[in-house]
């Protein structure tokens, strides 16, 4: 009689401890869908900024047009990209799809503000010193948001990985998740816009 009382107290006790590991990594998980929401409101605000900038620079910059093209087709393929890491924060392909479309999107803008030192009429336009200066402050928002999230993912793989929630996550539907980064290192510094 005793010795069923204390399998009953042992299976008890695991079943707490996997409900508890259970809530803990639904936890991590939530914290780092919800940083990801994070990135992609700053992403959806530099996109929402790019095509203005562009049309400020066409007037000026009339015989640039393979540039702004580079540029808007960049922007539409970050933009997909990041609603598709949207459905799947933490994914390995859409975090690996988002991290090139915005590599991609980098050089676009690189190439675009590197053009745009030519023309000193554009440079002293008040609109697009102000689409520069919000595209500035939105790019060091994005690298905030990017942080917190790989900070999130980290803590979520950490928990995951760790004993005794290694036995049992796989199982639970915890997968691990990959971090946000940037793989060419000349595109770790974000486009320098300065007019």
């Amino acid at each position: 009689m005793n010795s069923m009382w204390i399998v009953i107290g042992v299976l008890v006790v695991l079943a707490l401890m996997v409900i508890g590991i259970y809530n803990n990594l639904v936890g991590l998980r939530n914290r780092f869908k919800n940083a990801f929401a994070q990135i992609d409101v700053q992403l959806k605000r530099r996109y929402d900024l790019i095509p203005n900038l562009v049309e400020v620079a066409k007037g000026y910059m009339k015989h640039e047009r393979d540039t702004f093209e580079a540029v808007v087709n960049a922007r539409n393929t970050a933009v997909t990209a990041a609603n598709q890491a949207a459905q799947k924060p933490g994914d390995p392909a859409a975090m690996k799809q988002l991290g090139q479309a915005e590599q991609q999107l980098g050089g676009a803008l690189g190439r675009l503000f590197a053009l745009a030192e030519a023309y000193p009429d554009l440079k002293a336009n008040q609109n697009m010193m102000q689409l520069s200066e919000e595209l500035t402050t939105t790019e060091n928002r994005v690298a905030f948001a990017r942080q917190a999230f790989n900070d999130a993912v980290m803590a979520y793989n950490t928990a995951r990985e760790s004993f005794p929630a290694v036995l049992f996550a796989g199982s639970l539907g915890f997968h691990e998740a990959q971090l946000l980064a940037i793989e060419n290192e000349a595109e770790r510094v974000a486009p320098k816009v300065s007019f």
